[in-house]
């Protein structure tokens, strides 16, 4: 079966991901806040790296429990940077923290981070490919920021709109390509 290019066909949990995952329309809110915690850490790396990371953040931040993290302490901030099994950047572990908090007072502000991103989509899937950001991606990407995110610049939050499926990027020769 034929792949979109960047899939590593060597790498069973990139295929998995790639065949199940990336760009399914996903809206469930734990589910949007885990992509949005694992995207940030992405910034200057590769997502298979932290694809194969991606269990060993699951354990160590709680299963992405928001309430746990944005309760996280100085001592869960050493802990987290001393755990090998991790991307272990400080400056992207402390805007993890930071982030939660954000993520959560949206959530309180707009009654769900789904509705949250539904003021910029209005709820529509946008099929394109080969690009690494939008005016969509710009507009939450400069909204975030401003609301204090760190590690959302318009090409993570559009690699993020593309992962929870807003985005639908598989390329013309890939056996997942479904039309509008």
């Amino acid at each position: 079966m034929k792949r979109c290019s960047w899939c590593n066909l060597n790498n069973e949990a990139y295929i998995s991901y790639h065949d199940n995952e990336w760009g399914v329309l996903n809206l469930n809110d734990n589910y949007l806040f885990e992509m949005l915690i694992l995207e940030s850490f992405q910034a200057g790396l590769s997502w298979e790296c932290v694809l194969n990371k991606r269990k060993s953040f699951k354990d160590s931040y709680d299963d992405f429990d928001i309430e746990k993290i944005v309760n996280y302490d100085d001592e869960k901030l050493n802990e987290l940077l001393n755990n090998k099994n991790i991307i272990r950047n400080k400056l992207k572990i402390k805007a993890s923290i930071s982030n939660a908090k954000i993520f959560k007072s949206i959530q309180e502000e707009f009654g769900s981070f789904h509705n949250y991103l539904k003021q910029f989509t209005n709820d529509e899937i946008i099929y394109e490919c080969d690009k690494t950001c939008s005016k969509l991606s710009d507009d939450i990407s400069t909204d975030l920021k401003k609301r204090g995110m760190k590690f959302v610049g318009t090409t993570i939050i559009y690699s993020y709109l593309q992962a929870i499926g807003i985005i639908y990027s598989h390329q013309d020769d890939c056996f997942m390509l479904k039309e509008k």
